[in-house]
This record gives structure tokens, C-alpha cells and sequence, in this order.
């Protein structure tokens, strides 16, 4: 087997047995692929690399820039296929297993004020071309914000989940997992209204002969939905019309700030695990140190002895 071929069935058996998501095998994909072509550029092929080649090919990578959390990931990905290697009998050993990895730099997530949330979700109102845009859009940012959902849980959300009213959505997370995340009371009534119209469009759509969506917000692209980019593109343009810092803006920051404004307002941080789908709470209290750290900078400028 080539070294392409070794890649495909890795993926392969990573989609099966470890339900990996399809962003997850790209990732997989492009840093083993890098891979590939540096160990073809040494003569080798991974079936013949050694423990010496890994660290060198992980010493290329830093030499070229690379953030540590791109070098991890990269070593990441080239343990678990040796690994699979190892388990289907390509190889005798794992080359990669004893290495460490850079580690990765501890940066606190972006997060939003309840006022610069507010903002954006008065924007979505009145951003749009169309009624229906403004009330998809208005649709998009409640949930969102309401259920600190992932940008893919949210725009590939079926629209069986959303029939009846409900008082929670099952979410389809990583890896196959699912949870139940609460709606809120403006998320509920956006959500209908948002139902109503997308309805009123497939029954349209229908009488001229084209397949209903499965999907809550339905595109006419290949995938059947609105995609990440898409709606990534989406909240920068709210961003814009509410005033607040695009850079500091994405679909990812309004999770940040669901989870941020949850602890502050005394969640506990084992429910924020559960809503959040993260597997392991230490990857949930970098929260409590967005508060830590807010908490100090409000000392520091308010306080009177803190100042000069």
C-alpha cells in the first residue's frame, strides 16, 4: 500500500468506528498529506519512517511558523495512524508514540458583553434582504445564543427537532453524540416564526415540483443547508450593523459568550459541560478563568487603590 492509500483507510476507519466528523477528516486528511510529501521528499514512505523522521518532519513544522496548536494536532494525527497501522498489522511498532508534543498556548476565548450580545441579536432583525431573511436571521442568532450550540450542530439542525413548540432541541454534537439543550422563551418565538414562513416556502417550492428540505435552514448548495461560511459571513455583517468589533465576532464567540454569561450569572459548571457536548470539564473551566480574569481588570480600574 502506498502512503495515500494508508491515509484513506485510516479516514475511513475513523469516520466508522470513532464517528470522527467530516471537518475532523479534513484536518486529518491535510496534516497527513503534509506528512506524505515531506517524508517523499526524504526518499521514504511512512511504511519506512522512523521515530527520528516524526521529530524531524515536527522540527520542519516549527521552522516554518507554525502555531504550537497546529504542530499538536499534526503529531496528533500521525500517532493515531500509526496506531491503526499497528492494529492492522502494516507496521510492527508506532514510530510516533513516545513523542510529546509542543503543548499549546493557554489563551482565554473571546468573549462578548450581554450588551454587545443584545446588539447583535436587535440586528439580526433588521439586516436581510428580504422578511424572510431578517426572520432566518433573527432564527439563527436566538438559537444560537440560546443554546451555545456549535456552528455545524446549528445550520445542519433537522427540522424534525423543531416541530411542536419544543422546550428543548436534540442536537446531534461530535462524534455521533446527542444532547438536549433548552430554548429559550425568545428563541422559542423566533424559532416559530421562523418555521412559519420556511413552511409556507418549501409548500411553494413543492407545487413546482422540488423535494422538501430535512433541514431547519435549507440552501439550494450541495450540502442542503446554509453553510459555515455562509453564516460566518452572516455575523460579520450584523457585527458591522450593530456596532460591535467584527474581528472580535464570530459564530463561535456567541458560544463563548452563552457559556461565559451562564457561569457568571451562577451556573454550575457541570450543567455548562453538558449543554456545551465537552467531553471532559477541564475543557469547560477555561470559563472560570474568562471570569478570573474580567473580575480582575475590574479591580484594577475601579478600585481606588488600585490607581496611581
Amino acid at each position: 500500500m502506498n502512503d495515500h492509500q494508508w491515509i484513506s483507510a485510516f479516514l475511513e476507519a475513523a469516520a466508522a468506528e470513532q464517528g470522527a466528523a467530516t471537518n475532523t477528516q479534513l484536518a486529518y486528511g491535510r496534516d497527513l498529506r503534509d506528512f506524505a510529501d515531506w517524508l517523499a521528499g526524504k526518499g521514504k514512505g511512512f511504511d519506512g519512517a522512523r521515530r527520528e523522521d516524526v521529530e524531524s518532519y515536527l522540527l520542519h513544522c516549527d521552522a516554518q511558523g507554525l502555531a504550537k496548536s497546529t504542530r499538536a494536532r499534526r503529531l496528533s494525527a500521525i500517532k493515531q495512524l500509526y496506531r491503526f497501522a499497528f492494529e492492522e498489522g502494516w507496521r510492527g511498532d508506532n514510530p510516533a508514540i513516545q513523542i510529546s508534543g509542543p503543548g499549546r498556548d493557554k489563551r482565554l476565548p473571546k468573549t462578548l458583553s450581554e450588551e454587545e450580545v443584545d446588539r447583535l441579536l436587535q440586528s439580526a432583525r433588521s439586516v436581510g434582504r428580504s422578511t424572510e431573511e431578517r426572520v432566518r436571521n433573527t432564527c439563527l442568532m436566538e438559537l444560537l445564543y440560546a443554546t451555545g450550540m456549535r456552528v455545524t450542530e446549528l445550520v445542519s439542525l433537522p427540522v424534525s427537532a423543531a416541530r411542536g413548540d419544543p422546550r428543548m432541541l436534540l442536537v446531534m454534537g461530535k462524534g455521533g453524540k446527542e444532547r438536549l439543550v433548552p430554548l429559550s422563551p425568545p428563541a422559542r418565538e423566533a424559532l416559530a416564526d421562523w418555521l412559519a414562513l420556511r413552511d409556507e416556502t418549501e409548500e411553494r417550492a413543492r407545487e413546482k415540483g422540488a423535494a422538501p428540505s430535512r433541514f431547519l435552514f435549507p440552501s439550494r448548495g450541495k450540502l442542503g443547508h446554509l453553510t459555515r461560511h455562509r453564516f460566518y459571513m452572516l455575523i460579520k455583517e450584523l457585527a458591522v450593523a450593530s456596532g460591535v468589533s467584527p474581528g472580535k465576532v464570530t459564530p463561535h464567540t456567541l458560544r463563548h459568550a452563552f457559556a461565559t454569561h451562564l457561569l457568571a450569572n451562577g451556573a454550575d459548571l457541570r450543567a455548562i459541560q453538558t449543554l456545551l457536548g465537552h467531553a471532559d470539564v477541564a475543557t469547560t473551566e477555561i470559563y472560570t478563568h474568562v471570569l478570573e480574569e474580567r473580575l480582575r481588570d475590574l479591580v484594577l480600574d475601579h478600585h481606588p487603590l488600585a490607581r496611581d
